[in-house]
């Protein structure tokens, strides 16, 4: 299922401007009171100032001086005018409070009925830094996926203005991995900064979802253990990658350069893990008898069942059912190719 963004932010800059507006009316139309009757009467601008509020307001006051005929002509047509402008303004006020309050309900509600229609998509648990990044690497690549987070500012903050699915709430609780559609998820990634926390939620991830792939993040080797024994396929250190990725810089430059470039490119290189069923036309054929290097795909690896990967596997390699295919090519042409092996697998489900 492609990735559909949800663009909140064009009704949010609007009723910000016209918010805007509204005070700046309010503003203006008191300076000009303020401004005229200390022009007018000589009176201080504090008293002035106070002058002006209790009349546009309709308190009522006790005259501070006594008017003189122009200030009274003044406050006579300041009152006609500034009645009607504080009214309209103020009602302006209450609609757009009132007018956010629902627009963020129904918004909330819309998207709640779009991820109970999502299927196959990815959960990202963890908004921070690296929550982000694999956020905007599956937006670039167009896959569905929900983020959840418990910090509702930060979610609306970076979510909402990028038109992400969202839902607010702490990842450990059932109720709220449920909702985020769990049982139909592809795949889960956990990047909570706290060790404790991606445990449970993977704990929690797996009692739900048996069969389906967790990537938690973990603070060092000694937490990944525990996170594996939780329940996760895998586990990244962010220190242990970065590190390794710089001794790589060192070592290969140019090759990590260009391993850099494709990466980046929406368009660059990927590797995807291909599954071989009996509906699959591959299967029970040699690679050598394959197309895939026609359609500008290298099969870089072949894992049969309970034996290691093939890396790079012979031409004379046949393909079974069961055996996992590790494919290099584009972005568009994985995506075509996974697509097309899904096919194969809902013929035989």
């Amino acid at each position: 299922m492609a990735f559909s963004n949800i663009d909140l932010s064009k009704p949010n800059r609007f009723a910000k401007v016209r918010a805007l507006r509204v005070i700046g009316l309010l503003f203006g139309f008191t300076i000009f009171g303020t401004v005229g009757i200390h022009l007018l009467e000589g009176i201080s601008w504090l008293d002035s100032l106070f002058f002006i509020v209790i009349t546009a307001t309709t308190v009522g006051y006790e005259l501070l001086p006594q008017l003189s005929d122009k200030g009274k002509i003044f406050i006579i047509f300041y009152l006609i005018f500034g009645l009607g402008i504080f009214t309209y303004s103020v009602s302006l006020l209450g609609q757009w409070i009132v007018r956010q309050q629902m627009s963020s309900m129904l918004e909330k509600r819309r998207m709640e009925k779009t991820i109970s229609n999502l299927d196959g998509h990815f959960i990202v648990c963890g908004i921070g830094r690296m929550g982000q990044s694999i956020c905007e690497y599956l937006h670039e690549r167009e896959k569905s996926f929900v983020v959840i987070d418990s910090n509702e500012e930060h979610l609306q903050a970076v979510c909402g203005e990028k038109g992400w699915y969202y839902i607010h709430g702490d990842a450990t609780d059932d109720f709220i991995l449920q909702n985020a559609g769990i049982d139909r998820a592809k795949s889960l990634a956990t990047a909570l900064p706290s060790d404790a926390a991606n445990v449970y939620v993977v704990l929690t991830a797996r009692m739900l979802n048996p069969e389906f792939q967790i990537i938690a993040r973990a603070s060092d080797d000694k937490a990944g253990e525990k996170i594996k024994h939780a329940g996760a396929n895998r586990v990244v250190s962010p220190f242990r990658s970065g590190a390794v990725k710089i001794a790589r810089f060192m070592i290969h430059p140019a090759v990590e350069d260009l391993v850099e470039v494709a990466s980046k490119n929406i368009g660059g290189f990927e590797v995807a893990d291909l599954q071989i069923n009996e509906a699959n036309p591959y299967c029970g054929k040699k690679l050598s008898e394959t197309d895939f290097s026609n359609k500008g795909i290298m099969i870089v690896g072949i894992c049969k069942p309970g034996h290691e990967p093939q890396m790079p596997p012979p031409s004379t390699t046949i393909i079974n059912a069961g055996d996992s295919i590790y494919a290099l090519g584009s972005s568009t042409i994985i995506n075509q190719l996974l697509e097309d092996f899904n096919e194969y697998f809902e013929v035989t489900s």
